[in-house]
């Protein structure tokens, strides 16, 4: 994952590649994965930083989608709490199983839930998280000392996943490139090539870091860019039909304090009908989300203050303590990619969140919807659908026991560095023998070499890089994350031979950039 040598290799050949990938988010990891495991050439091109939109903004779920079961969507809860155990089982130190409790108000509620959650078990057969079960109000308050005894009549306990998406984004890239394939952050695709038959043959791109063009030449182009997904499509055909419908989710970030146990809490039920999740992670509290329809796609979408509002009201009527603004440590917005209804009026959390693969008439391949828990039963679709079309032979798929990057069986949660997983005692040894052993935050537990390892093997390239995604401080505590900024552009400038005047420039960046995950 050293980006020199990427872009030496991708640019130094004329080879025509099997897949040209277009977006690094989970979708387009998930394909690159896929199809390098089953021995194709694969470039993957990612126009900002891997993960840098949607598949850093999640709920931290691995999850079936319990409201599915409820809108009757079997087949796609099906999938889900397969792919899930999958996850687990080839993650298990970025991937844990999670317990929640539902809060049930009264007889009804608790006959409901049990037995809707009880098929929920039954989906995953043998790969099922935990059980189901009723506990009682005691046990309930017992386990979450924080909710209003007099909002409650009893509980259910439930299991899913919780997870890092962006630690998991880094570590199947890095599964990727073990198998073959070549990736490039900071590389915009600006057009797709096409030859004498109409046919797209390859993209060019742009080294957004040099300013340089580049050609690259495909068999297959795919365009797995979630909610830019009609961008690439109008570079195919100008009139090509809009397929996605952004909705925003929120989520603010909570002290501890407000969740102390080591259950999650899920409201089935909210004002405008979506479920709210209360999840620890990191060693803080989670809370959201939201579903608001965007018309705009970006890169940074902003909370809107009813969307704070709203969350902040719905976690009050439960907690013993309300959360105000000024405890929230940091809040974050992402944008799904949901497909395009045709249905008028059809509310965002209403529209399908399985994935659908389309191919335009110039063979560009195009997949929309999807969620992270899926991200590689999508790729091994996606590379089905690539060999069809192309008339290659037909393969199996190589990755539902593909052990992820970093795999480490029984990690201690308790340890600020347990998402190296099996890279962690290099990490380690890396800081000794350098003396980057120093604290950058003790607040966080981050430290000096985390820095270093992110630019020599994760490909960061940015203060924010590191801040956002190769750790979770922007999103863990915010303020906390700006007063961090200064050593992380110190020692990103020593590696990667940047002068003062990138390190000002990466300051004042990060600052704009963080100034809306503030409160």
């Amino acid at each position: 994952m050293n980006r020199d040598e990427m872009i030496s290799k991708i640019t130094e050949t004329k080879k025509i590649y099997d897949f040209v990938v277009i977006g690094g988010g989970a979708t387009g990891i998930g394909i690159a994965l896929e199809a390098a495991a089953r021995g194709y050439a694969v470039v993957l091109l990612e126009k900002s930083d891997f993960a840098k939109s949607t598949s850093s903004k999640s709920t931290k779920l691995v999850h079936g989608g319990v409201r599915y079961l409820a809108q009757g969507n079997v087949g796609l809860v099906r999938e889900a709490v397969i792919e899930r155990g999958l996850l687990a089982k080839n993650a298990p130190h970025l991937v844990k199983d999670q317990s929640f409790v539902i809060p049930t108000h009264g007889l009804f509620d608790e006959i409901k839930y049990t037995v809707g959650l009880t098929l929920y078990d039954w989906l995953a057969g043998s790969l099922s998280l935990g059980k189901s079960k009723r506990i009682n109000k005691k046990k309930t308050l017992k386990r979450i000392s924080t909710i209003k005894p007099d909002k409650i009549s009893a509980g259910v306990v439930y299991h899913d996943g919780q997870f890092d998406d962006t630690r998991l984004a880094i570590n199947s890239l890095q599964t990727a490139v073990e198998q073959g394939a070549l990736a490039l952050n900071y590389a915009g695709v600006t057009s797709v090539l096409k030859n004498d038959n109409g046919k797209i043959c390859g993209v060019t791109f742009v080294d957004e870091e040099t300013g340089i063009t580049h050609q690259l030449n495909a068999k297959q182009v795919v365009n797995a860019t979630g909610v830019f997904a009609d961008h690439v499509l109008k570079m195919d055909s100008p009139n090509a039909q809009k397929t996605i419908a952004p909705s925003q989710g929120v989520h603010v970030v909570l002290d501890q304090s407000f969740l102390p146990g080591t259950d999650a809490i899920m409201i089935p039920k909210t004002d405008d009908g979506r479920v709210l999740f209360l999840v620890p992670w990191h060693n803080k509290v989670v809370v959201g989300t939201t579903d608001t329809p965007v018309e705009q796609e970006s890169l940074e979408p902003v909370a809107l203050e009813e969307e704070i509002d709203f969350i902040l009201r719905t976690a009050t009527r439960y907690l013993t303590k309300a959360p105000k603004r000024n405890d929230v440590l940091s809040v974050f917005a992402g944008l799904r990619p949901l497909a395009a209804s045709n249905e008028k009026g059809k509310k965002t959390k209403e529209i399908s969140r399985s994935h659908k693969i389309f191919t335009t008439n110039s063979g560009l391949l195009t997949m929309v919807g999807g969620k992270w828990t899926t991200y590689r039963k999508m790729g091994e679709d996606l590379v089905d659908q690539a060999e069809k079309n192309q008339g290659w032979p037909k393969t199996q798929t190589q990755t539902k026991d593909l052990k992820i990057h970093g795999y480490q069986a029984n990690v201690d949660l308790h340890n600020p560095l347990y998402f190296y997983g099996s890279d962690q005692e290099l990490l380690l040894h890396l800081a000794k023998q350098n003396t980057w052993e120093g604290s950058i935050s003790t607040a966080l537990g981050v430290i000096e070499a985390q820095v270093v390892w992110a630019v020599r093997f994760e490909m960061a390239r940015t203060v924010e890089d590191f801040l956002a995604r190769r750790t979770r401080c922007q999103l863990l505590d915010a303020k906390e994350s700006l007063e961090m900024a200064p050593k992380v552009a110190e020692i990103m400038a020593k590696e990667l031979g940047k002068d003062l005047e990138w390190q000002q420039q990466q300051l004042a960046d990060y600052k704009a950039v963080t100034a809306n995950y503030i409160l």
